[in-house]
């Protein structure tokens, strides 16, 4: 019996010490071994790729003439409201500029009232900007201003975030922390060495693999998200033992497991 009792303590220290997840593994933005260092309080030069329009986007497009201005001020009354209804939607989960944006199309094209169709693809929203106002001066007289922006940015967290789900968020820029920030941070278990992104391009699609744990990401073209892209955390091998998220919550499970084994062989020795 004593040696039973060994051989269970010997196992359950062995569970828990594969089952606890070190902080190495959950930390992010390490200066790592084989890396040039990035000391804290230095300047990171960062890369941010110019985003070319593309199927299945949205943007919302303003125009406002000399009198609309005289009238409601430089800021469109219309603009604020749908930017204070897009803040409920995206919170909600919805998407304002699917009904009040125009969608580009399979060949690149967004229909605007009075100047028809206006090909995008691949502009960047100044160019889609120029081209607009371009078209819209063969028939407007008047003095006008023209506002192009990406209606917000789309993006899809899936696997092991606290929060898994599909976001929209109303601003130009957003980086993958504060993406997954949105997404209710990652849990203990997800693998933060080789998160997937799923980039769309105007010709298909790439998958990229991030390190999270690697401070040289800032420098990196993936270190702020695009429209459409999905990030996928897969699960350590951890996942499998059942284990808790911590040392103290795998020593209590398995804690629970040796008092039941315990009882039972009690049970059966009588």
């Amino acid at each position: 019996m004593h040696k039973f009792y060994r051989v269970v303590a010997l196992g359950l220290v062995f569970l828990a010490t594969i089952a606890c997840v070190s902080n190495e593994k959950i930390i992010y933005l390490q200066n790592l071994e084989d890396n040039q260092p990035i000391n804290e309080g230095e300047l990171i030069s960062y890369e941010i790729p110019e985003y070319k329009l593309q199927f299945n986007d949205i943007i919302d497009v303003n125009i406002q003439t000399v009198d609309d201005m005289i009238k409601n001020g430089f800021n469109n009354q219309a603009t604020v409201m749908n930017n204070q209804i897009g803040n409920i939607a995206g919170q909600n989960g919805g998407d304002v500029y699917y009904m009040t944006g125009y969608t580009v199309d399979k060949i690149g094209n967004i229909r605007l009232p009075i100047i028809g169709e206006v090909n995008v693809k691949d502009k960047t929203v100044d160019e889609a900007r120029i081209q607009i106002e371009s078209e819209l001066r063969k028939y407007v007289t008047t003095e006008v201003y023209v506002k192009v922006k990406l209606g917000g940015i789309r993006y899809s967290a899936l696997g092991e975030f606290r929060r898994p789900g599909k976001f929209v968020v109303l601003q130009d820029r957003m980086t993958i922390f504060e993406a997954i920030a949105n997404a209710g941070d990652l849990n203990v278990v997800a693998k933060r060495d080789e998160v997937l992104l799923i980039r769309q391009y105007p010709e298909g699609t790439k998958l990229h693999r991030l390190n999270l744990n690697d401070r040289q990401l800032i420098s990196s073209p993936y270190y702020f998200i695009q429209p459409n892209d999905q990030i996928y955390a897969e699960p350590m091998k951890v996942r499998e033992v059942g284990a808790g998220e911590n040392a103290a919550q795998s020593i209590l499970l398995f804690a629970s497991v040796l008092t039941t084994v315990l009882l039972l062989v009690n049970l059966f020795a009588k």
